[in-house]
């Protein structure tokens, strides 16, 4: 395998992660419709340490406008009601011996258009971040052909190839943003 090769695999790997962080931002932002993802991110004060709420309660949901979130342990509910509560979700726990409960309000005209806002602001970090990449691996690139490594017929090969990776991964994530904005502004 040639060092292009290896250039080429790191890019392709390095560019898949930055779509999956994408992919999990998105998750995070509330449609109006319950999904455990809205809680993904949450860490709750438990045995002493900060822990992400996966790892003291399973997450479900019961139907389309409700979370649940079963405690392992009843002594962490009041840790992750606290969580909740100061957390950006804007919800309201309702806590039922070791289950706690979201309802999932139905979202507004205006807080859709917003959290489209947000959608828009995250896909282009993960596009900044698709090209941050393609820049390191362009680097590297010319780093070959400083060296003799490459020739420049290679170096300009190379550097369409990274670019055609790159202009695939921004366009995954023009898709990914495309179907979450129509999930959000679903009625």
């Amino acid at each position: 395998m040639s060092a292009l090769d290896d250039i080429y695999k790191v890019t392709e790997d390095k560019m898949h992660k930055a779509l999956e962080v994408t992919r999990a931002e998105f998750g995070g932002v509330r449609t109006g419709r319950a999904s455990t993802g809205l809680v993904d991110r949450l860490h709750v004060e438990a045995y002493g340490a900060s822990v992400p709420l996966k790892q003291v309660a399973t997450v479900s949901t019961p139907d389309a406008r409700t979370l649940q979130i079963t405690a392992f342990d009843r002594t962490t509910v009041g840790a992750i009601k606290k969580a909740i509560e100061t957390s950006d979700l804007g919800l309201t726990p309702n806590v039922d011996g070791s289950n706690v409960r979201l309802s999932i309000p139905s979202l507004t005209e205006e807080r859709r258009k917003d959290l489209v806002k947000i959608v828009h602001k995250k896909a282009e970090e993960g596009k900044i971040a698709v090209r941050n990449i393609r820049h390191k691996s362009i680097d590297e690139i010319k780093a070959l052909l400083k060296d003799h490594k490459i020739t420049e017929d290679e170096n300009k090969r190379a550097g369409e190839h990274v670019q055609k990776t790159t202009d695939k991964f921004i366009k995954e994530v023009d898709t990914l943003t495309q179907h979450k904005e129509k999930e959000i502004m679903e009625v």
